[in-house]
């Protein structure tokens, strides 16, 4: 298992081309800004080797936990898993309603991860998933108008 303290270590790790895969066991993944789009590896995901060489930053999600392949049997899952979550996204983006593809990438990681962790990803990350602007996301994170969520304290 590889511990990360930061962002900066974890890119370091996937530029030095050694292939590792993102902990299937635990909820957490890693979104992987590439130039023009990012991508998130999830659960069981391959990441790094020739895969992430051209990745500027990344951002962990949830309680982030890398390993290193055993077998070339892992390898291969691992690979399968990466072009899995590839595609989960890749279905979003085939909606051509900006809106609607915001909408569905949060409810998609609103699914899987505690609302704690959603709150702290910037809207950004979820704009270059889905091929959106970040104000997009920013109005599919808040409520119905004529919703007003209010705290009241006893």
């Amino acid at each position: 298992m590889l511990e990360c303290s930061g962002s900066d270590e974890i890119l370091k790790h996937l530029r030095s081309g050694r292939l590792l895969m993102v902990n299937s066991r635990r909820r957490n993944g890693l979104i992987l800004y590439k130039q023009f789009h990012a991508e998130f590896a999830g659960p069981g995901a391959a990441v790094g080797g020739f895969f992430d060489e051209d990745c500027q930053q990344v951002i962990p999600v949830g309680n982030l936990s890398l390993l290193v392949p055993d077998s070339h049997e892992e390898r291969q899952k691992a690979y399968l898993i990466r072009r899995q979550w590839i595609r989960l996204t890749q279905q979003f983006t085939d909606n051509s309603v900006p809106l609607q593809r915001a909408q569905m990438i949060l409810n998609q990681f609103e699914n899987y991860f505690d609302a704690n962790t959603i709150a702290s990803l910037p809207d950004e990350s979820f704009a270059m998933l889905v091929g959106v602007l970040p104000q997009t996301i920013r109005m599919a994170r808040r409520p119905p108008s004529g919703q007003m969520h209010v705290k009241v304290k006893a």
